[in-house]
């Protein structure tokens, strides 16, 4: 990677559905002070309509889902990072990037990095943005072994190293695979709590499916990346909580069983399961991947 300026890459997923907010994190993106900038906005089968002069489109006929989205728009863009921004997330600051970036060349081994999510209207943002298991106070740092997809930057060697996204998964868990396979390269993966981006505070399960494919991409996540041995503990552990969470909305529990039983039945194909040097380290460093 060059020592210099930095370039960064940047994937822009949208299917037209939230122009202001697309037309807002765009803009952003092409502020971005002390780094050059090749965006690239991925129209998800539904069309981005105008974007501002800078800003290349890609429009895919249909809906490839959110990982294969991102994946096709990386395909296109340069830089020696690459960076993912939802279409209804934005950078508050202008050195966002040019910050990220140096803490990455500060740490030297971090392979991933997810800033803290904020929404901008004052709303009291999710304790899943918080990816941890003690969540604690939202502006500290730590090493974490997921991500919030949503604006996510890592080094291009690294992501292409990793096979970019999981397409199978469509929805829900990519960010945990990810995270992993960042993990395996030796890396780490890093939440920065001093590095802000806006999203408005929106519950995912307003997707139709989700509950489906939140149980199903569990499963498949443990037969992708999990040493044999542990995948029935992987799943056995979210299981448990999700019957323990749910017990009180059956409707849920049995469309989340239906996808749990999908998981099973079904290959997602793409395995590369971690070693058990991986699992050590990452138990280690504060969770092994059973729970």
């Amino acid at each position: 990677m060059s020592a210099g300026r930095p370039t960064v890459g940047v994937v822009s997923l949208t299917q037209g559905r939230r122009p202001a907010d697309l037309a807002r994190g765009l803009e952003s993106l092409l502020a971005q002070e002390g780094v050059d900038v090749d965006v690239v906005c991925v129209g998800n089968g539904g069309g981005p309509g105008a974007v501002p002069e800078g800003v290349r489109v890609l429009q895919l006929p249909e809906n490839a889902g959110i990982p294969a989205g991102r994946n096709r728009g990386a395909e296109l863009v340069a830089g020696d990072y690459v960076f993912f921004l939802d279409d209804d997330a934005s950078l508050p600051s202008p050195t966002f990037l040019l910050d990220a970036v140096a803490l990455l060349r500060r740490e030297g081994d971090v392979g991933l990095l997810q800033p803290r999510v904020v929404d901008p209207s004052g709303v009291a943002s999710p304790r899943r943005w918080i990816p941890r298991l003690r969540k604690g106070d939202p502006a500290e740092s730590s090493d974490v072994f997921s991500v919030w997809e949503g604006a996510t930057l890592l080094p291009r060697d690294v992501f292409d190293a990793c096979g970019g996204w999981g397409e199978p998964y469509f929805y829900a868990h990519e960010g945990i695979e990810l995270a992993w396979r960042v993990w395996a390269q030796g890396r780490r993966v890093r939440y920065a709590g001093d590095l802000v981006a806006h999203h408005p505070a929106i519950d995912p399960a307003r997707h139709a499916e989700y509950h489906r494919l939140n149980a199903r991409n569990r499963v498949w996540l443990a037969k992708r990346n999990l040493p044999w041995p542990l995948v029935p503990v992987y799943v056995g552990s979210w299981t448990a909580v999700q019957v323990l969470r749910w017990a009180t909305t059956p409707r849920r529990l049995g469309a989340w069983f239906g996808g749990w039983a999908e998981g099973w039945r079904t290959s997602p194909g793409g395995r590369r399961s971690m070693g058990w040097a991986t699992v050590a380290r990452m138990a280690r460093s504060g969770r092994p991947p059973v729970i």
